[in-house]
């Protein structure tokens, strides 16, 4: 069973989402779920969650703050280490529930939120399993392989520019997340696969996603280095899903992040780019793969 859920985080923001509750005995495992950068819950997590919920997880996936359903203090604000506080707050309400086993508690996350659970899992020792899929290991170096080199110098300038006018007292600078028509549009994801997944059939679903993120959140997205973390993973049990044709976190950096975590780890190589790995055939591979990491490692 499916149900609306809402809570609160520690400075008070007000998170939305679904609680996929299980029908056995409590005490039952758990997982917590979020999306990637400007992404909503109903951009397939459903279908991820759905399928943990049948295997016998409590499964809970909120909105991250400042976009879909949850409480927007600063639209469209995307703040990495903010949203990894949330995932912990996240975990302290969900693990407080009813029939439900703050002992077997495990944590996922796709993109940028597939960074976030990594850095969680590392600090957060009530994390028991992580799953991160296609995510983001290295934002400097990420941000450098999707901006031209002859743009970064301006891009910088724009920040500068940006925190300057927001000390000022001005609104914060906005950008959109993806080209609307062409490619050359200044955006914050300017791959053409981000503007196929967004403007694509999704947005029947997923009709409270917006265009838009603040500049600071550009910013803050290279200043984010979640690959220093990967080590300190361990003893938790880590599964890294890596799409090979992945441009917008490019697979070799993944890998590479990879190889510096700890055992027990496992990695699966998808084919396709970073947005299949949501959907077809590579959902029919890893969706199951990542049920049977979790069953492995919470189910007692």
């Amino acid at each position: 069973m499916r149900k609306d859920i809402e809570f609160r985080t520690e400075d008070g923001i007000v998170l939305r989402g679904w609680w996929y509750e299980g029908n056995g005995p409590g005490p039952r495992p758990g997982i917590v779920m979020a999306h990637g950068f400007s992404a909503t819950k109903e951009m397939y997590l459903d279908d991820f969650a759905g399928l943990f919920h049948s295997r016998g997880f409590d499964v809970l996936v909120y909105d991250n703050r400042n976009l879909g359903e949850s409480d927007a203090p600063v639209p469209g604000e995307i703040d990495p280490w903010q949203q990894v506080r949330d995932y912990r707050d996240a975990i302290t309400w969900f693990s407080q529930q009813d029939d439900i086993d703050a002992d077997r508690i495990g944590v996922w996350g796709s993109s940028y939120s597939g960074a976030h659970v990594l850095v969680v899992a590392a600090l957060d020792r009530r994390v028991r399993c992580v799953v991160s899929q296609v995510p983001l290991v290295t934002g400097l170096e990420n941000g450098r392989r999707l901006v031209r080199s002859d743009y970064w110098d301006g891009l910088r300038a724009s920040f500068d520019a940006d925190r300057q006018a927001r000390l000022a007292g001005e609104a914060p600078a906005m950008i959109p997340v993806a080209f609307d028509k062409a490619s050359d549009e200044p955006c914050a994801l300017p791959t053409q696969d981000t503007h196929d997944f967004f403007f694509g059939p999704i947005q029947e679903r997923a009709t409270t996603w917006r265009n838009e993120v603040t500049l600071r959140s550009v910013e803050l997205f290279t200043e984010y280095e979640p690959h220093v973390y990967i080590p300190r993973i361990s003893p938790t049990p880590l599964l890294m899903v890596v799409a090979t044709e992945d441009v917008l976190t490019p697979c070799d950096l993944a890998i590479a992040s990879y190889e510096n975590a700890l055992e027990p780890k496992r990695l699966l190589l998808l084919r396709g780019g970073h947005f299949d790995a949501y959907v077809d055939e590579a959902f029919q591979i890893s969706g199951p793969a990542q049920t049977q990491w979790f069953t492995d490692h919470l189910m007692k």
